[in-house]
Formats: C-alpha cells, structure tokens, sequence
C-alpha cells in the first residue's frame, strides 16, 4: 500500500509531508495511521531535535474525507461518550514536547488547523487559508475549541469556530494565528531556515523549556516553581550542559548530543 505521510531526516530536522494531494490531504483511516507512525517516529528519534510538517499539493490538510470508505479518520479507537478520551495522535493532544514548525502551504481545514494548534511555529504560504467548517455540516468543532483560544484569543476564535468561515493568510497573521507569511515558493526554505536557528539550540533545554511552558500555567504557582526548578536541576545535569558551559568558556559554538 503507497504511503500518504513523507518522513525525511536530515541535520536533525524531521520534515513529516502529508502526501495525498489529489484527495487535498484529507485524512481517512489509512492517513491516520501513517501521521501517527510519522509523529511517533518524530518523537522517539534521538536524532530528530525539530519538526516540520508540511502538505503536498495545493493543501496542507482539508481535513476528514467524509467520504472515505477505509477506516475512521480519528483513529482506530475515535473515544465514545463513556470511555476515556481521544488522546491517540498529535493533534488531539499527544505529548511532544520537541519544537514543531507547521509549514502551512495551500488550505488548512478541520483536523489540519488542529493539528496546527499543537504546533510552535506557524509560517504561512501566501496561498494558504485557515478554518474550521464543521459548524457549516452540523459537527463541533472539539479539540480545536480546547486549542485555539489559547493561541489567538477569545473573539477570533470564536469567529472561526463559529461561523465555519475560511480567512486568508494575511489574517491569520493579524489574528496571531500565523507568525509569518512568506511567498509561495519561498516557504520551505523559509521553514528550514528557522529550523536551522532552532538546532544551535541544546535539544534537552528546548524540551524541558517548552514542557514547563505547555505545563505551568495549569498548575498553582507553587506547585510550577517546584516543576520548573526540577527540571532545571535535571537539565543541568545532561552532558549537553556541561558541554554549553565548556563552550561558552572557550569561546566556540557548543556540539550537542541530546544526551
């Protein structure tokens, strides 16, 4: 069976494409299962300290293909109203806390813009649009209401989850929802650029910085300064930190191992 997920490893980036352009990069169940390999594969790879997920085509991701045939898009398991919940890929909420760059390149819809919400980084394509269309066919809009707020505030948020309406990428980067946009041509150059000044960075500092940032503000203060000064001590003891203060004494560019 061909794959619909692309993972390419090169300098320690982890570039992850959805690949089913003729179908817009809707995930059906076989999608599914190839994201989660790829993201699974991103978050267990020693040597993969960034990610970039991107879309092949004229789309990012256009969300669930309602009319696919070969399995649920959310999974083998979509949660029921009595068991646990749907906690089994990235963007509905697995735990990577590697720093991820969404390289959005055409129309990012519906499972697409959640997936875009756990990312780090967003760099939108002068060609890209954002928006949740659930509303429009009598769905909420779930995980991506939990996210979203978070990213952009209150009113915008709302005004996408709401109304199901689509904006462009100028808008999203007057809502916040996009740090950059860049020209069409120019936006996986402009991905591996950024991905490039992320892995001058000590891998295990990065991840232990945006775990506290994604875990802090829901706990008490006291209970995240305790947090945060574990990871500290823990941190600083990798031989990454011993590195980092080596190379800062000497006067050249530290060599990290993730270790």
């Amino acid at each position: 069976m061909d794959r619909t997920v692309r993972y390419e490893l090169a300098d320690h980036v982890a570039t992850i494409t959805l690949d089913r352009p003729d179908k817009l990069n809707a995930i059906d169940g076989a999608m599914r299962r190839d994201i989660n390999e790829a993201f699974a594969r991103f978050r267990f790879d020693d040597d993969a300290w960034v990610g970039i997920v991107t879309g092949n085509g004229r789309a990012f991701c256009a969300g669930a293909d309602l009319g696919s045939q070969t399995g649920n898009p959310a999974g083998d398991f979509p949660g029921s109203f009595w068991e646990r919940p749907t906690v089994n890929s990235f963007e509905s909420g697995w735990e990577i806390f590697k720093p991820v760059i969404a390289a959005v390149n055409g129309h990012c819809l519906g499972y697409g813009l959640t997936l875009l919400t756990w990312c780090d980084f967003v760099i939108a394509g002068e060609r890209a649009t954002f928006g949740f269309p659930e509303v429009r066919v009598g769905i909420p809009t779930t995980v991506g209401a939990l996210r979203l707020p978070q990213k952009i505030g209150w009113q915008y948020a709302m005004e996408l989850l709401l109304t199901g309406e689509r904006i462009d990428a100028a808008r999203a980067k007057e809502i916040g929802l996009a740090g950059w946009v860049v020209g069409h041509d120019d936006l996986m150059s402009e991905a591996r650029a950024l991905a490039a000044r992320l892995v001058r960075g000590a891998p295990l500092a990065q991840r232990a910085t945006k775990e506290m940032a994604v875990r802090g503000p829901g706990m008490g203060a006291v209970d995240a300064t305790r947090f945060g000064e574990t990871m500290r001590r823990v941190a600083a003891a990798t031989e990454d930190a011993a590195e980092g203060v080596a190379a800062f004494r000497e006067g050249r560019e530290p060599v990290w191992k993730g270790r």
